[in-house]
């Protein structure tokens, strides 16, 4: 059988898988599942294009590694074919472990289990089924490789995951501040004591990296009505959850209510395979099918938040620099109780209720992107760019969420 296969990709054109082994880990089916995972969750329904997977975003991500290797290769940085492989494999399998919805997944169902150790779980699955040819790309994604470099290049402040998002999001959302010169980038890259380095020339496209992801995580990953549809999903969640471990029945695939009638542990997703199995059966269909006949449960609150979710009814949310006050979140619980009828402040808590989000541009001091200066220095980016903009960037923006009902 003919492995060596190209893909049309619509950002960038032709894609090929570049072995064998890589071929077999996009065939196996824990990889086939990021197909029905949608990468940016409740976001098309704000952006309604934004509906690509995270199958194309690690095929994305394989494609730019590839380029990033050869780069480094005609800079005299020594790469085996071996550790290309291992590498290209590292950033194919990181998001692997990602769940639907993962983050109102992992706030609500598996609860202390992220999806970057269920990565690492199925790697190591895949690892005993490939007899061992994943050893080396374990280790790059744990960083326990000796080549330091090879491990940043999957995961860092400038890698080749955060490249491709940016450059797929904006594509597909349409939100044109997110376009980054991700081309220019990997053809300045470099290393340097074992760390990835931008040359000089590059550095004003890092800024305008770095100034892209700002305005992406404000205009796309944290917008206000994607907050609010996350938000909604959440507490549908929560509901759905607290009633089935009550006692009530609820409709659910065998794969959703393994995690909906019981509470799973850290330790015993680790301990125990039946988890891991049913994690994997997971995808965006198994949670969407249940909201759609969760609409006609007999639980007023379970009802009432799948049929606003399915119309798009979503939470009238407020962003603010600082928290909202008890006594303005009170009057509004109990404004919610004489309206819908609800039994306490408890259940109102899914009509009204506070969160806050955090935006990180540039992290300083935490794997700094380092430039490499034409004298040979390597200095910090935040050092070495005459931009004004990098010290606001490397701020930690903290925004409080209030969360209401539409109706109130």
């Amino acid at each position: 059988m003919n492995k060596k296969k190209i893909i049309n990709d619509p950002v960038y054109g032709f894609i090929s898988i570049p072995t064998d082994l890589i071929f077999d880990l996009v065939e196996h089916r824990y990889f086939q599942r990021l197909r029905y995972i949608k990468q940016l969750g409740m976001t098309h329904l704000v952006y309604p294009g934004a509906l690509h997977t995270r199958f194309h975003h690690a095929l994305g991500a394989l494609h730019l590694m590839g380029l990033a290797v050869e780069t480094l290769r005609t800079k005299d940085v020594e790469i085996s074919a071996e550790e290309e492989e291992a590498v290209e494999i590292a950033i194919l399998l990181h998001d692997i472990g990602h769940g639907p919805f993962s983050h109102a997944l992992e706030n609500t169902l598996v609860k202390g289990v992220s999806h970057e150790m269920i990565s690492r779980l199925l790697m190591d699955r895949l690892n005993n089924e490939f007899n061992g040819q994943l050893e080396m790309a374990i280790s790059i994604f744990n960083d326990t490789y000796p080549r330091h470099f090879l491990h940043q290049l999957v995961s860092g402040q400038l890698d080749i995951d955060r490249m491709d998002y940016l450059n797929r999001d904006s594509f597909f959302t349409g939100v044109t501040e997110g376009v980054i010169s991700f081309d220019r980038i990997i053809k300045m890259l470099n290393v340097r004591d074992d760390h990835i380095v931008v040359e000089e020339k590059g550095i004003y496209s890092v800024e305008k990296f770095l100034i892209a992801r700002r305005l992406m995580y404000w205009q796309v990953y944290l917008h206000k009505t994607v907050i609010a549809a996350e938000m909604l999903l959440v507490k549908i969640l929560e509901r759905s959850r607290e009633l089935a471990l009550s006692g009530a029945v609820l409709f659910a695939t065998p794969a959703l209510a393994h995690f909906l009638n019981k509470s799973v542990v850290k330790e015993a997703f680790v301990l125990e395979p039946k988890h891991l199995d049913a994690f994997i059966s997971l995808d965006d269909t198994d949670i969407l099918s249940a909201i759609k006949v969760w609409v006609n449960h007999s639980d007023f609150i379970l009802s009432d938040l799948c049929k606003r979710f399915i119309n798009r009814n979503l939470y009238k949310v407020e962003l603010s620099n600082t928290p909202p006050t008890l006594d303005q979140t009170v009057e509004l619980k109990q404004l919610a109780i004489q309206k819908f009828g609800l039994v306490d402040e408890e259940d109102a808590g899914y009509y009204v209720f506070t969160d806050r989000v955090v935006n990180d541009a540039y992290k300083v001091g935490d794997e700094n992107i380092r430039i490499l200066l034409k004298n040979g220095e390597v200095q910090d980016i935040a050092d070495a760019s005459d931009n004004s903009n990098l010290i606001s960037l490397s701020k930690r923006v903290i925004k409080y969420v209030l969360c209401v009902i539409k109706g109130l």
